[in-house]
């Protein structure tokens, strides 16, 4: 047995058996981070009976001691056995130590430091397994940094998932951003790397290191599942620990999972809170969160709006991406304040029952250095295939949903809006691009599946399971697609085939309508079929009717810029617009400063212009905005059938030349209706006679040529009764006074 000479507690030397010495290279792996296995090196280790070595990486130290748990007794001062800062110590202990490391860093009083390399996995095995199952909650309850309590021990367990790095370190505000202090334990079952380390604190900033798969150092990475992260330029994550509140919305919840979302009014008000107001003395900066739960959530309470949509506020880099390229889609984004005050945002709302419906991008994500893309040396969330893993419009990665991880990862990130911060609602961004292989592609440019066609299979597959899964865990959610093409159920629920999306924008509405807005009345008569063309396929999906943010940017000017004729007429059409769209079929959404006429084009970088509000025209098509959103809720028939086919009924479509329609929509209680009509043209009609299947008194609910409206107030004082001269194919009819540029909802009640 050969001996060798070690240190007892005391320093003396002494002879003892053979010794379980370190692996050749590990200590030097170690010291230059090179080292993939820390915990076979670091921590306490038992080298022999009754003998223990401890090995601390400590770049920044001076010197080093073993000490006792409460830091009283000196077990060992550690030797220097590497000039980057590997210190070692012998000594005895019947059993494994409770020790505690004394560093002197030369500037300050010696800390105090507990080992993290002397606790055992943060991880269980089935957490580990449970990051490959689409639909759980494991993503952002396991990977991340979360506070925790461990072995007794106060710190935050950090994990992420990286299987093809060859080693991976958390670098941060509390280790000099230095890789060789703090190197994870690889979970080989899982790709997962874990370490569990004390004393770090809440606000405290870091990023992972890692090294690739040849050993190449890459930029450092945020944490794909941070829960705070800094304010741009800066990217770092912020340990923050899931965002937990004391929530006071029990009320609101419980209602909201009651009913049929589709029999309800949805009227929605769409909102970049970076320009919504700014405060132009303060620099010309955008409100918080707190002061938008001051402003924003009284004015869309006032205006009788029952949901508010938020561009994407998970955090993003670039401002000029409007929030549609985020590097952190577990974080609100800091521009307006932390993740509490981001919950008392949603809280204000609730309190104002309004819902909350958050743009979604899991379609892409942007190539910066600090997010997703080649994450561990690999293409890991994104294919590596360009023809499939790059977004050539965008300029984006394009996620690889076929990979269980990811998949999990993404629907993860849905339930846990709608879990953790009580979201109401989820709208996909660009779904069309998620669902064909060929979107924006020539032909050379894109991979057919597998059975040689154009369809995505795997991102279906992936859209499948995230409607599921919500619509499984937050009863009275709602997901909503951007979906511009004719793909077939995109809101039918998966059981029957479709997509299971509650809500669809209707894209082609939208197109045809501004389209036929937009011409001069004169010409109108000849674009008559962009009204009517739309109800040919209005029943076909649950459709929400969306004058969205896209429809106020890149040169097509404001709402209100599209209308033709003089100011007065502008006005005008922009009203019986407005009209129109409340009484059409369909849940509505509207883009903040379209409900003020705002003349200017939207620009990230201002505020809606509020002082328009002092001109009786912008005024007035305010108080339009609020009075329709108050009879689209009030009244049944406009809301409760928005998705049935017997829910509407054509009175006029084919009235081309004075360019005129009028509809029936109608309630579930028998004879409950509204009979909308719109007059677009400038002319005043008097005595228009409109065939009616019920008698009785119609009163008139909206006009928007009121003169509380700015409008010239031709009209029907208040309402008329039916007479009994059949008209249009039906018994009854009205005489009607249709004002100019406008139009009128008459309402009848009862069978």
């Amino acid at each position: 047995m050969t001996d060798t000479r070690i240190a007892s507690p005391k320093g003396i030397l002494r002879h003892g058996p053979q010794l379980a010495e370190l692996p050749h290279g590990a200590l030097e792996a170690v010291a230059e981070g090179r080292h993939g296995d820390p915990f076979a090196v670091l921590g306490p280790h038992k080298i022999a009976q009754g003998l223990w070595e401890v090995r601390a990486m400590l770049p920044a130290a001076r010197s080093a001691s073993v000490v006792s748990a409460d830091g009283a007794t000196v077990l060992q001062v550690m030797e220097r056995r590497h000039p980057n800062g590997f210190y070692v110590a012998r000594f005895s202990s019947r059993e494994r130590p409770d020790y505690r490391l004394r560093v002197d860093y030369g500037s300050q009083l010696p800390a105090l430091l507990v080992d993290p390399y002397g606790f055992g996995s943060v991880l269980n095995d089935a957490d580990v397994r449970a990051l490959r199952d689409v639909g759980s909650d494991a993503p952002f309850r396991v990977l991340g940094a979360h506070p925790r309590r461990h072995e007794g021990v106060e710190g935050f367990a950090f994990a992420v998932w990286a299987p093809n790095a060859s080693r991976v370190s958390v670098v941060g505000d509390f280790n000099g951003w230095d890789g060789r202090c703090h190197p994870m334990r690889l979970r080989h079952d899982g790709g997962v790397w874990e370490l569990f380390i004390p004393g770090v604190e809440v606000g405290q900033h870091y990023k992972f290191e890692l090294l690739g798969p040849n050993g190449n150092l890459l930029p450092l990475k945020a944490d794909p599942m941070a829960f705070a992260a800094q304010l741009r330029p800066e990217t770092a994550s912020i340990l923050t620990g899931t965002a937990s509140h004391d929530w006071q919305d029990g009320d609101w919840m419980t209602r909201r999972a009651e009913g049929d979302p589709r029999k309800k009014p949805v009227s929605v008000y769409e909102v970049h809170l970076g320009s919504w107001a700014r405060v132009p003395e303060e620099e010309n900066r955008s409100l918080t969160y707190r002061e938008m739960a001051d402003k924003l959530i009284p004015y869309v309470e006032e205006m009788g709006f029952t949901h508010l949509e938020l561009l994407p506020i998970t955090e993003h880099p670039f401002d000029g991406s409007w929030g549609y390229q985020p590097t952190a889609l577990f974080a609100p984004t800091s521009r307006f304040g932390t993740p509490q005050d981001f919950l008392h945002f949603v809280e204000a709302a609730h309190a104002a029952e309004i819902g909350i419906i958050l743009d979604w991008v899991p379609g892409h994500f942007p190539i910066d250095a600090h997010g997703l893309g080649e994450f561990d040396g690999t293409h890991l969330y994104e294919h590596a295939d360009p023809r499939q893993g790059f977004h050539q419009d965008w300029g984006t990665y394009i996620y690889n949903f076929g990979r269980a991880e990811v998949s999990a990862f993404l629907v993860a990130n849905a339930r846990f809006w709608a879990e953790r911060y009580h979201l109401d609602g989820l709208r996909v961004d660009a779904v069309a691009s998620m669902l064909y292989l060929d979107y924006s592609r020539k032909h050379g440019e894109w991979i057919p599946n597998r059975y040689g066609g154009n369809e995505n299979l795997e991102s279906i597959d992936f859209m499948r399971r995230m409607n599921e899964t919500v619509y499984s865990v937050s009863p009275g959610v709602m997901t909503i697609a951007e979906e511009s093409t004719s793909w077939p159920g995109v809101s039918h629920p998966t059981y029957a085939g479709g997509l299971g999306f509650g809500f669809k924008w209707n894209m082609g509405w939208m197109h045809d309508t501004l389209h036929y807005i937009q011409n001069d009345p004169i010409h109108r008569r000849y674009h008559h079929h962009d009204l009517t063309f739309g109800l040919l396929y209005a029943f076909s999906e649950n459709f929400i009717l969306p004058i969205s943010h896209d429809e106020v940017v890149h040169g097509k000017g404001s709402l209100f810029d599209r209308m033709p004729g003089d100011e007065w007429q502008k006005f005008a059409n922009l009203r019986a617009y407005l009209g129109f769209m409340w009484a059409h079929p369909g849940k509505k959404l509207l883009f903040m400063g379209c409900e003020i006429g705002q003349r200017k084009e939207w620009n990230f970088n201002s505020s809606v212009d509020w002082h328009l509000l002092e001109q009786p025209f912008h005024a007035g098509v305010k108080d339009l905005v609020r009075d329709l959103n108050v009879v689209y809720r009030d009244i049944p028939a406009l809301h409760e059938r928005d998705c049935e086919a017997s829910g509407f009924e054509w009175l006029i479509s084919d009235d081309n030349d004075t360019s005129v329609i009028a509809w029936l929509r109608k309630g579930a209680t028998d004879g409950d209706v509204v009979v909308a009509i719109s007059n677009f043209t400038p002319i005043p009609r008097e005595g228009y006679r409109i065939g009616v299947p019920h008698p009785g008194f119609y009163r008139e609910v909206i006009n928007t040529d009121a003169a509380c409206y700015a409008g010239s107030n031709v009209g029907n004082s208040g309402g008329l009764h039916s007479s009994d001269s059949p008209s249009h194919g039906r018994p009854h009819s009205l005489s009607l006074n249709l004002p100019p540029l406008a139009t009128v909802f008459l309402e009848r009640r009862g069978s």
